[in-house]
């Protein structure tokens, strides 16, 4: 497995790869991997002669009072991590790699990033969407994977891969949960043992209301109450947003009718945590 800290190095690499007429898969993350990374790598392994993970905590999408500082790192552990699943190369830039002093251009995808985690952290997926297509510039990928835990994230990407004709097929995979549900997250070491053992709060809200469903509830705001009151019940977690959305396109509804997306994000103290699962009709 190669590690390229440069531009230059990583397009060398992937020039060598597509003479030889590889297909080239793309893993993007900010880093200390877990097995909801590692499931990426393993699918973007099944479809893809060359697997490259890129590792980038990213500046841009962090606002001024966020954990862009205190967002865990270890590229050591997270190579070994990557190795073990098959990755052939890892792209790990410094900040001053990826965005000069003078770096002036930025993509936004409207309409989708207007709610959501959109709503509440302005901007981030102006960073998002900036530093993806300056990723998929740089590595040229045949396909690139993303996760469903980050489900507006991907159908952003998505969108924005439509819009600009990049001819990249993007991939998003099931989200990988601890056995108490809670979805597996590079944030979750920041929860305190009491915040972690109420954390899987959000995963019982999500099945309860997936039950409401299937029993033949369909008023969204329902639905939505079911979620908020079974959260409320838990005294340390603090409810950012509970949206009930249209997919792909996240409009509001008021009755289901169609398969959706409920999303939900809530603090347990200085964590935010999100999650979510696809409400069929």
């Amino acid at each position: 497995m190669e590690i390229c800290k440069t531009i230059a190095q990583t397009r060398a690499y992937l020039h060598r790869a597509r003479l030889n007429g590889l297909t080239v898969g793309l893993v993007p993350t900010m880093g200390y991997l877990h097995e909801g990374h590692l499931s990426l790598m393993r699918e973007c392994k099944k479809k893809c002669d060359v697997v490259v993970v890129s590792i980038f905590v990213n500046p841009l999408q962090f606002g001024p009072t966020e954990d862009f500082a205190q967002y865990p790192r270890d590229l050591e552990r997270d190579a070994r991590l990557a190795e073990t699943v098959g990755a052939d190369l890892i792209f790990c830039p410094e900040p001053s790699e990826m965005y000069l002093s003078n770096h002036s251009t930025f993509v936004e995808v409207e309409n989708l990033t207007d709610k959501m985690c959109g709503k509440s952290r302005p901007g981030h997926f102006r960073g998002v969407a900036t530093v993806v297509t300056k990723l998929f510039n740089i590595v040229r990928p045949d396909y690139a994977f993303f996760g469903q835990k980050d489900a507006q994230q991907a159908l952003v990407i998505q969108k924005m891969v439509e819009d600009l004709n990049m001819g990249i097929e993007i991939i998003t995979v099931p989200i990988v949960r601890e056995g108490d549900g809670l979805a597996k997250s590079s944030r979750n070491v920041y929860l305190s043992p009491e915040e972690r053992r109420a954390a899987p709060v959000l995963w019982r809200s999500l099945q309860a209301a997936k039950a409401a469903v299937k029993e033949g509830e369909r008023d969204v705001m329902k639905i939505q109450n079911i979620v908020r009151d079974t959260i409320s019940a838990e005294p340390l977690a603090q409810i950012d947003y509970i949206e009930i959305l249209s997919i792909p396109d996240l409009n509001e509804l008021t009755y289901l009718n169609t398969p959706v997306l409920l999303a939900l994000a809530v603090r347990f103290g200085k964590t935010r945590l999100i999650d979510n699962i696809i409400l069929e009709a």
